[in-house]
């Protein structure tokens, strides 16, 4: 069985990482007085420096250095958080992330220009000494002298640490680094060598250290493995050898408590006498290494093969049904039913594992908002709703790009500069909202913004010198405000970095449709926009009601699904001239699919009416026969059917035969066209 790279999971922690420190240092721009995000930005950036490190990506933590002692410097005081220092460290986390990427290709001279405008952004040196100088510590750069502490630390690591990556000399060199450092071993819980673990960790220390740094940088060092190890920080006093003042601390083991310490020359120091003692513990990393299995990392590839295993299952499941209902075996039949359960509690189980809070989406656009309003000079504020609605791991993917289109031609188009709002009335800054909401099998992700609005004449306009439309046509608003999306079509004056080719609307809804989904726009000219993208909530196996038209099986997916009626024949050649019915005091149209798909066949004496409804529009499907529900394993359409727009798919049904999926979206939309026929001829 393969195993994880470890430089590849080094990989996947380091994006998380970064996305970590995007996120701290966007908070950051709202409030650069908050300590706390200072200390969690600087916590990342030491985190990637240190892991960087470890796994061989030198150049990276080399490069991280220089961030890090300038957050730093941050936190102690030295310079303050500036709005130029977060734009300066996000610029050079994308530096960090092509280094995490490619440690190996040649980013030119990208590394020192940033590391210069980093060092503008915190002491307005020169840019060639930038990089010199952020590598030295404050301390040394610092004029005044400053008061030294002694530091007593005694701390014990757990068994398998080595074993585990953990090099307890790597964190005795960075305590080094802090200062003057005298380092004593214990060596007392060593076993005879016929108990001895060659893997296991049978050493503890006791460090006195002189340094000008404060208890934060030694509890620094230890910022990897401080949960799991035992440790005890005392701050003593250097002339009479005395603990002043001891500070909160994990206790060592009783083993290490109780050990006489190497006979190592030492100016002043205590003896080796334990904080408090505790029994030796040896079975906490077994516990720590439990919970931290609580979470698996699982490669998305692995998921989808699952996936197809868990469908090719599903219909070996309704083929086993389908035999045991023509069976008089009971045994067969209960076995049936039995399996039947286990494959639906599978397939469940499944599709949990592949859906992902849209979070992981909307979080990208922080940063895309935050450049693109230093880039236009426009005040911009991102609201986002309902973050914790799930979507397929799938869709996520693929609505990335279409959602940074929308978002920047929100902006570009859409908000206005601060003069031209406060002028209009409104405030100076800017609101997009991007939202997500579930509504049956569906997700809708809403892109909101207040700014100036669609403006219908110039749509006109643009479309009808484009031949996209006739001179004067008549368009609903709706079909009018579609035409945005047509390729090639751009209502900017001229070409901006954000927009203006006409390139990039075709595409976003070409994606939508390709996830069987659907795209509406609303637009009030002075008052916003919104667009709203209508996706299924997965990809992979839906619920479907099967249904006979003529001699043919077909999918109707069981989320769009209302209701089901009766149509007799006489009803139905009763409303051969206006296809309506009457639901509820409300008339629906209804589209005889016995027609669309041109069957050949004589209706049934009792046909069906279902009603489908995407949003509030509704439109009910004239059948011949409702046989059923139907776990259904979507499989795509091959290219020569692309153009088919009535079938979204197909499926393969137990007894091997093939039934299509019904696109209700296309069919929605077309009964609302042959309804707005009708009522235009009446």
């Amino acid at each position: 069985m393969s195993t994880l790279d470890p430089v590849a999971v080094f990989r996947m922690e380091a994006a998380e990482c970064l996305e970590a420190i995007e996120a701290g240092l966007l908070d950051l721009t709202h409030d650069l007085d908050n300590k706390d995000l200072v200390d969690a930005v600087f916590r990342g950036l030491h985190t990637l420096k240190g892991s960087g490190a470890m796994f061989g990506f030198e150049a990276l933590a080399a490069f991280t250095h220089h961030c890090e002692t300038a957050f730093d410097r941050v936190r102690k005081g030295e310079v303050a958080a500036t709005s130029e220092l977060v734009a300066a460290v996000l610029s050079a986390q994308d530096h960090m992330r092509a280094l995490v990427d490619q440690p190996d290709a040649d980013h030119g001279d990208n590394g020192n220009t940033l590391l210069a405008q980093l060092q503008a952004a915190v002491g307005g040196k020169t840019a060639a000494a930038a990089p010199a100088v952020l590598g030295v510590p404050a301390a040394v750069r610092e004029s005044p002298a400053k008061k030294k502490n002694n530091w007593r630390i005694r701390f014990s690591l757990p068994a398998n640490s080595m074993a585990n990556g953990t090099n307890p000399l790597g964190l005795l060199d960075e305590l080094r680094d802090l200062g003057e450092c005298t380092v004593r071993a214990d060596t007392s819980a060593i076993p005879p060598l016929d108990e001895f673990t060659p893997t296991e960790l049978y050493i503890f220390w006791d460090v006195t250290l002189i340094s000008e740094q404060d208890r934060s940088a030694i509890d620094d060092v230890f910022i990897f493995v401080l949960d799991d190890m035992e440790i005890s920080v005392e701050e003593i006093d250097g002339a009479a050898g005395a603990i002043r003042a001891p500070a909160e601390a994990k206790p060592l083991s009783a083993t290490a408590a109780t050990a006489s310490p190497a006979p190592v020359p030492a100016p002043a120091v205590p003896e080796f006498r334990p904080v408090e003692a505790v029994p030796a513990k040896r079975e906490a990393p077994a516990a720590s290494q439990a919970k931290a299995a609580e979470n698996v990392r699982v490669p998305a590839e692995r998921l989808d093969e699952l996936m197809d295993r868990v469908g090719e299952l599903v219909i070996a499941q309704s083929r086993l049904s389908q035999l045991a209902s023509a069976s008089a075996d009971i045994a067969l039949r209960s076995v049936s039913e039995e399996i039947e359960r286990l494959s639906g509690e599978l397939r469940d189980t499944m599709m949990v594992l592949r859906m992902v809070p849209v979070a992981t989406l909307f979080s990208r656009f922080r940063r895309l908002v935050h450049d693109l309003a230093r880039e236009t000079g426009k005040v911009i504020e991102l609201v986002t709703e309902g973050e914790t609605t799930e979507v397929d791991k799938t869709v996520i993917e693929r609505l990335a790009d279409p959602l940074v289109h929308l978002v920047r031609n929100s902006i570009d188009h859409g908000l206005e500069a601060p003069a031209e709002r406060l002028a209009a009335g409104k405030s100076e800054a800017g609101t997009v909202t991007l939202s997500a909401r579930q509504a049956g099998g569906e997700v809708i992700i809403s892109i909101k913004d207040d700014g100036r609005g669609i403006d219908r004449e110039r749509v006109r306009a643009k479309a009808e010198s484009s031949g996209l439309i006739h001179p004067g046509q008549p368009l609903s608003d709706s079909e009018l405000l579609q035409l945005i999306f047509a390729p090639g079509f751009s209502t900017a004056a001229a070409i901006t970095n954000l927009s203006g080719r006409g390139v990039g609307m075709d595409v976003v809804k070409k994606t939508v449709e390709a996830l069987r989904g659907a795209i509406d726009i609303v637009s009030v000219p002075g008052q916003g926009s919104e667009v709203s993208l209508r996706i299924p909530l997965t990809l992979a196996i839906i619920d479907g009601l099967l249904v006979r038209v003529g001699s043919g099986r077909y999918v109707i997916p069981l989320s769009a699904v209302e209701e089901c009626l009766e149509l007799s024949l006489e009803e139905d050649l009763r409303s051969r001239g206006r296809s309506f019915i009457s639901l509820r005091d409300s008339l629906v149209p209804f589209l005889r699919l016995r027609d669309l798909f041109r069957t050949g066949t004589k209706p049934d004496v009792h046909q069906k009416v279902v009603v489908i409804s995407t949003g509030t529009e509704r439109v009910g499907l004239v059948v011949d026969q409702i046989i059923g529900d139907h776990q259904t394993v979507i499989k795509s359409m091959s290219k020569l059917h692309n153009d088919v727009a009535t079938f979204s798919g197909a499926t393969i049904l137990g007894d091997g035969s093939v039934a299509l999926i019904l696109d209700v979206g296309h069919l929605v939309a077309a009964g609302q066209q042959q309804e707005a026929q009708l009522r235009v001829a009446g």
